[in-house]
């Protein structure tokens, strides 16, 4: 798609996010999310991790002005599936499919296989952020296609969304918000007393004759990469059937963002077990990947939600995401957040249709968190 909007702005449709300029892509978002950077987009075309024969293909919204300067951009991509997305509409597939119609391709602006709210219309403008909008409607109609899709969207770009007339879901995330604990100890003492033997109990027989690695930047060597390649394909082939990412993508992750990674490996002595990598951001910690090759107890929970504890309050940062879904993280401390998808839908029947499926999901949702909201392991206020 090629697209004139006006004699200052040109609308356009990449072929990846590797060929468009880092810096210029770098320059539209605050680098506070690394999953939206260049650096993190590129490397999964690089690594082959999105592109041929994966059912992503790269399609980035372009808004340049007259002189070719990027003025916004958003990360997009055509799918010929529903996997590596976490907001679930194969049950829209399978409707729109029995009536007749071809619901992929599909238009998805997300960050791949990255259940992590952030911003999805790169655009310091909002009159630009209109114009990405307003450009993937335009490819859904010119092509065809059933549908555009933006998952995770950062809940202050919600409205542009809902303005243009996109259809909203909410679902729930468990993340932890630290409220200026000098130390895990700190935090314990704001749960109730059965919730701090439980947890304690929990981290001491998790380590019991392991040593915990904590590395980030140049210590993570090659050998590093290997071992946590292995963790992650067990978990890929037991949740999804194979791996989304390539053994590649570790290689480029270690050489492009190894400053923006911590990884923590579990080794029975000098062989490691268990691993979990998590990402920085301004003022999160983003945990994303985790595999074991042995069945240790409560290992899971001290890799990837307690040991994340400790980082972001040594850190001074915010949050901690822990990824999607996994209402056992209730119990540890991480509390229920809302998290946020918009969908457009070219064919007015089914947007009537998608529309009266999300009302009823909308009720059962807020019954949800409701219920979660209380019942959260903290002491009440006396």
């Amino acid at each position: 798609m090629a697209e004139a909007d006006s004699p200052a702005r040109t609308i356009s449709l990449g072929t990846g996010v590797e060929a468009v300029d880092a810096a210029a892509w770098d320059a539209l978002h605050d680098g506070g999310n690394p999953f939206v950077g260049h650096a993190f987009l590129s490397l999964l075309e690089d690594s082959g991790s999105v592109g041929p024969g994966t059912g992503w293909q790269a399609a980035p919204l372009l808004v340049e002005d007259a002189a070719g300067v990027l003025l916004a951009a958003a990360p997009a991509y055509l799918k010929s599936h529903s996997q590596g997305e976490y907001v679930f509409d194969q049950g829209w597939a399978d409707a729109w499919t029995r009536a007749g119609g071809d619901y992929y391709p599909k238009l998805q602006i997300a960050a791949p296989f990255t259940p992590v709210p952030g911003p999805r219309l790169l655009a310091p403008d909002s009159d630009d952020a209109r114009l990405l909008i307003r450009a993937a409607e335009t490819v859904v109609r010119q092509n065809g296609l059933s549908s555009a899709h933006a998952t995770f969207v950062a809940p202050d770009q919600m409205p542009l969304f809902e303005g243009a007339g996109w259809l909203v879901r909410r679902d729930i995330q468990f993340h932890f918000a630290n409220a200026g604990y000098a130390s895990f100890d700190d935090f314990l003492a704001t749960l109730t007393s059965a919730k701090r033997k439980q947890l304690r109990k929990e981290r001491a027989r998790a380590v019991e004759g392991l040593r915990i690695e904590e590395l980030t930047g140049d210590a993570i060597r090659p050998e590093h990469w290997d071992a946590m390649w292995l963790f992650y394909q067990d978990t890929g082939a037991r949740k999804w059937g194979q791996p989304y990412l390539t053994r590649a993508a570790f290689d480029l992750i270690g050489a492009r963002m190894a400053e923006q990674v911590v990884l923590l490996l579990a080794c029975d002595g000098e062989r490691p077990v268990a691993g979990a990598l998590h990402f920085l951001g301004a003022d999160t910690l983003y945990g994303r990947y985790w595999g074991c090759l042995v069945d240790i107890p409560y290992l899971h929970f001290e890799l990837c939600y307690y040991r994340a504890i400790d980082i972001a309050i040594e850190r001074g940062l915010a949050r901690v995401e822990a990824g999607a879904q996994g209402g056992h993280k209730l119990a540890r401390g991480y509390g229920p957040v809302a998290t946020w998808s918009a969908h457009f839908f070219a064919d007015p029947g089914f947007r009537r249709a998608v529309a009266d499926f999300l009302e009823q999901e909308r009720r059962a949702e807020e019954a949800e968190m409701d219920w979660l909201e209380g019942h959260m392991p903290f002491r009440r206020a006396d």
